[in-house]
C-alpha cells in the first residue's frame, strides 16, 4: 500500500515541473462509466485531493454506456494536452475484441497515467432469493439447466469474466443478461429480473448492509475486513479462485510526458490521503497508484486473460 513516507521522493523527482504552467485551468476526466460504481466512485473519491495537489480543479463527466466505449471515444477525441483524461475499468482492453466499428483503437488512442484502484467483487442475489449459499445457488442453477440469468455491467468487463470463470469451474450455464452500468445491474437482480451476478463494491457492499442484498462470495484470496462473514468463492470449493476489478486513469496519446509525470505524482499524493484510505478500506477497494509503465505491463497480462476466455467462450462481436 502507498504511503506517505514514499511521496517526497516521488515529489522531488521530477524538479522542472515545478517551472511549468501545466496545469493552469480545471482538468476534465471522462468517465466512462455511470456515476456510483466501481470506475466513478474512486475517481471521484481522489479528485478532491488531487485538485489540492494539482492547484485547478479536477472536474468528472460521466459519459457511461456501452461498456464504457462511449465514455472512452470521447476522451480518444480530445487534445493530448493533459486537460482531458479518461477513467475507465478493464473493457477498455476488451471492447476492441467484441464491439464492432470502435472509432478508436484503444492502444492507439490512450497512454496511461497510473491505476487507481483494484478491488475484488462480490457474488450477490437477492435479499429474498432462495439460496443462501453459494452451493444452494449453483445446485439449482444445474437444476434450471440454463434457464436462470446472471447479470452484468458491460460484455466481458471484471463483473461478466469473474461469472463465466465461476460457471466454468462448477459445470453450470445460465443465460447472461447485460446492462449499461452497474447501478442497472443491481437495480435488476434486486427487482427479480435476474437471478445472480457478481457486482463492483460501491454498489454492493451498502445494500448487503442493510439487508438488501445477501452476497454469496467474494472474488478475492481472503474474506473483506468490511464484510467478514461472507466467505471467498475459494473456500467453497474452489481454491485459488481470484479475479478482480481495476479503475485506471488514462490520458490521450500523445500528451506530454510531463504532464502523464505531473498527474501520476497528484494520484500517489491523493491515495495516501487519509480519508480516501479511510473510505476505500471501507469499500474493500485497495489503492495501487502504479507508475505508468507498471500499468501498461498489467493491462498487457489482463489482455492475453481477455482473449483467451472470448475464445474458450465463443463470443463473438456485437
Amino acid at each position: 500500500m502507498l504511503t506517505r513516507r514514499a511521496l517526497p521522493a516521488l515529489l522531488l523527482a521530477t524538479p522542472a515541473l515545478a517551472q511549468e504552467a501545466y496545469p493552469n485551468r480545471p482538468i476534465r476526466v471522462v468517465v466512462a462509466w455511470p456515476a456510483g460504481g466501481g470506475v466513478d466512485t474512486p475517481t471521484r473519491l481522489v479528485s478532491v485531493p488531487m485538485s489540492r495537489f494539482l492547484g485547478q480543479p479536477v472536474v468528472l463527466d460521466n459519459r457511461g454506456g456501452a461498456s464504457g466505449s462511449i465514455g472512452e471515444a470521447e476522451a480518444a477525441r480530445a487534445a493530448p494536452d493533459g486537460y482531458t483524461l479518461l477513467a475507465t475499468g478493464l473493457g477498455i482492453v476488451t471492447n476492441p475484441m467484441l464491439l464492432r466499428n470502435l472509432p478508436y483503437d484503444p492502444e492507439a488512442a490512450f497512454t496511461p497515467v497510473s491505476q487507481l484502484t483494484s478491488a475484488p467483487l462480490l457474488l450477490v442475489v437477492r435479499a429474498d432469493y432462495p439460496a443462501q449459499s453459494l452451493d444452494q445457488l449453483l445446485e439449482m442453477a444445474r437444476q434450471a439447466a440454463g434457464r436462470m440469468t446472471y447479470f452484468s455491467s458491460g460484455i466481458v468487463g471484471g463483473p461478466h469474466m469473474t461469472c463465466v470463470m465461476l460457471m466454468r469451474r462448477a459445470g453450470i450455464t445460465a443465460t447472461h443478461v447485460n446492462y449499461r452500468g452497474g447501478s442497472q445491474s443491481i437495480a435488476g437482480v434486486m427487482g427479480g429480473d435476474t437471478d445472480f451476478g457478481f457486482s463492483t463494491l460501491p454498489q454492493a457492499v451498502p445494500l448487503v448492509r442493510e439487508g438488501k442484498l445477501r452476497a454469496l462470495g467474494v472474488s478475492s484470496p481472503q474474506r473483506m475486513a468490511s464484510l467478514p462473514d461472507v466467505p471467498t468463492v475459494a473456500e467453497q470449493g474452489f481454491p485459488g479462485f481470484e479475479r478482480s476489478e481495476a479503475t485506471s486513469l488514462w490520458a490521450p496519446s500523445g500528451t506530454p510526458p510531463g504532464c502523464i509525470a505531473r498527474l501520476h505524482q497528484a494520484v500517489v499524493a491523493a491515495l495516501a490521503d487519509r480519508e480516501v484510505l479511510a473510505r476505500l478500506e471501507v469499500l474493500g477497494m485497495t489503492p495501487v497508484g502504479s507508475r505508468p509503465e507498471e500499468m501498461a505491463a498489467a493491462m498487457a497480462e489482463y489482455r492475453s486473460f481477455a482473449a483467451a476466455m472470448i475464445r474458450a467462450e465463443g463470443l463473438r462481436q456485437e
